[in-house]
């Protein structure tokens, strides 16, 4: 049997470059750069704006030097304020006009909701409740902003839009990112599932592939520590704390199953990409460490 061909990257978050004010790393874009492709990875994502080059030559000329392929761009929009929507979709656009012209037609605009800005959803993050989450206007108004933004881009940059759902914002449970795919037109909006994310959130990765198989267009490989977010949920951390703590841990060290994801993805002729967001944390050793750990165990899984 043929089985589809799962291509890897990792992204520069996994250096401690983040939208978060939690300490970014202290590495140069180029080093960062390097360290990706030395560590066997075949594409990386933007990072938060500003870290990789701006001007499209440079950021090509650096990608296509290290045979690096840019496969997308995190754009984060809170988009349950409905006057929220024009700003976001001005940094989308923004971003998608760099890649464009950068990679072409081949990277996601990665799109999420403004996380970590909630009070309440920050410091419920991994417990949730129902009553934590958004009213069914703010539902909609979450759906018009999405495909908005998504049109836009499209339209105007050739490129197409996937949903992160995210801890610590209002699309974490799997009956949230449910109600986003409900509210957003199929053809424009698809999902970028995180199995970390997914994890801690309450779900069961490999059931959502088997569910949304159609909608998932780009994955994000985490793992989550199952002791760190029972502690986590015990001791009432906040999100950030929840990360700084290691509950998002190496790959094959918590207990997300990626052979089961990986089973589904095949199963599924899923042909994207497989991108490693490892988040930095005490007692991980170095960024290249870590990114060498998590290519060696998807390797020991075929990929």
């Amino acid at each position: 049997m043929n089985l589809p061909r799962l291509r890897v990257a990792n992204a520069p978050v996994s250096w401690g470059v983040l939208e978060f004010p939690m300490g970014a790393g202290g590495q140069s874009y180029a080093s960062v750069l390097d360290e990706i492709r030395d560590t066997g990875y075949a594409g990386t994502e933007l990072g938060d704006w500003g870290f990789l080059p701006e001007n499209p030559r440079t950021l090509r000329r650096e990608l296509e030097r290290r045979h690096l392929v840019l496969v997308g761009g995190f754009v984060p929009v809170a988009l349950s304020d409905p006057e929220a929507h024009g700003l976001g979709e001005e940094i989308a656009l923004r971003t998608t006009r760099l890649m464009a012209s950068a990679a072409g037609s081949a990277p996601w605009l990665i799109l999420s909701d403004d996380n970590g800005r909630s009070e309440v959803r920050t410091v419920n993050a991994g417990r949730v409740l129902p009553a934590h989450g958004l009213s069914g206007p703010q539902w909609r108004d979450v759906g018009r902003g999405a495909d908005r933004i998504a049109r836009t881009i499209l339209d105007e940059c050739g490129l197409r839009t996937v949903f992160h759902h995210h801890c610590g914002g209002y699309v974490e449970t799997p009956e949230e990112v449910d109600r986003l795919l409900q509210a957003t037109d199929p053809e424009l909006v698809g999902l970028c599932l995180d199995t970390g994310h997914y994890r801690f959130g309450g779900g069961d990765s490999a059931e959502v592939v088997r569910r949304y198989a159609g909608r998932i267009r780009h994955v994000h490989f985490k793992d989550c520590d199952p002791g760190v977010a029972a502690r986590s949920r015990r001791e009432g951390w906040d999100y950030f704390e929840s990360v700084r703590q290691g509950v998002f841990c190496e790959l094959g060290k918590g207990e997300v199953d990626f052979p089961a994801v990986l089973e589904e993805l095949r199963r599924t002729a899923y042909t994207g990409w497989i991108v490693v967001e490892q988040d930095v944390h005490p007692g991980m050793g170095t960024p290249k460490e870590s990114a060498g750990r998590n290519r060696a165990y998807l390797r020991s899984l075929g990929i």
